[in-house]
């Protein structure tokens, strides 16, 4: 955010594959910032530069009293404003000068943008208004349509126990609330910009308190079930030795039960032990939980299909 209530967020989208070396999105985003004061300077600018990914730079402004969407990639760019006072930004694109684009489709009926995309407008559907407290909240919201249990850390769930950081910004008052450790659950410590500019000195305000899960033991279950998984990707990319005893398997399951993950990373596991029947076992299981996307699940069948081939 800069000292004119103009601020900039960005989010990784898939389009055009760059083929030579352009402006870096960082780079892009900082010259918005520093140059533009409303949303017309800030498209102008956009027009202006080409950038190596693509993403979508959503941009509020103080000054228009609205928010707008500027989607990039490396060959074209598209500004979507929504038509009521709610902005949505996935991991797609929805402008018009995208709604054709191939890369565009195939990544919203294939990754989980969508659905992080259509539980976020369910949540803001049922608040009349929000606050700084009611948006984190949303933020941190770990469960699907309706409340479905996704398991914990599914790509699905807004708040995927796994983002460095996480924002919540009131352009018109210049306050800005960066969430603290762990995942967004921690403390969002909130800064007054315009006092901050001023006096050049950090000035802090209040705060949104962090989120109970951070002390229930559900998420003790989740930190030991994520030591585990890390060991078993190290295993499965370095071939760092790993043996799992029935006990670290069970509790491994216990710890994380309604999470796809939790299958298929024992079933890649077992996968490369050379075991194909538990691997299959556990890519079958994996299937019958909220499984991110459909090309996640299409993997788990291809997941099935070698170890059933190989297997012979």
């Amino acid at each position: 955010m800069n000292e004119k209530g103009l601020t900039v967020t960005i989010n990784a989208s898939k389009s055009d594959l760059p083929t030579s070396s352009k402006m870096p999105i960082s780079l892009f985003a900082r010259e918005i910032l520093q140059y533009a004061k409303n949303i017309d300077e800030a498209v102008a600018i956009a027009k202006k530069r080409n950038t190596f990914v693509s993403e979508t730079l959503m941009v509020s402004s103080a000054a228009d009293g609205k928010a707008v969407l500027i989607e990039k990639s490396p060959k074209k760019m598209g500004v979507y404003e929504s038509k009521t006072d709610v902005l949505v930004c996935a991991n797609h694109y929805q402008s018009e000068r995208f709604k054709k684009d191939n890369i565009n489709i195939k990544n919203i009926s294939q990754s989980d943008s969508k659905y992080r995309f259509d539980r976020m407008n369910q949540l803001l559907g049922k608040s009349k208004a929000l606050n700084p407290v009611i948006a984190a909240t949303i933020l941190r919201n770990q469960t699907g349509w309706d409340g479905d249990t996704l398991g914990m850390g599914n790509p699905r769930a807004l708040n995927q126990l796994q983002a460095h950081h996480s924002v919540v910004m009131q352009p018109e008052s210049r306050l800005y609330f960066i969430s603290s450790s762990d995942y967004q659950l921690g403390t969002f410590l909130g800064y007054d910009l315009t006092k901050t500019f001023q006096t050049k000195h950090i000035q802090l305000v209040d705060s949104i308190p962090q989120d109970a899960f951070v002390t229930s033991v559900a998420y003790q279950k989740f930190k030991a079930f994520k030591t585990v998984k890390q060991q078993i990707s190290a295993y499965l990319m370095f071939d760092k030795e790993l043996n799992l005893s029935q006990k670290q398997i069970a509790d491994f399951i216990s710890n994380n039960s309604e999470s796809y993950v939790t299958y298929e990373q024992l079933g890649k596991y077992f996968q490369k032990k050379k075991q194909p029947k538990k691997a299959i076992s556990n890519f079958e299981i994996a299937l019958t939980k909220r499984v991110a996307s459909p090309q996640i699940e299409e993997e788990l069948r291809n997941l099935i299909k070698d170890c059933r081939k190989n297997g012979k």
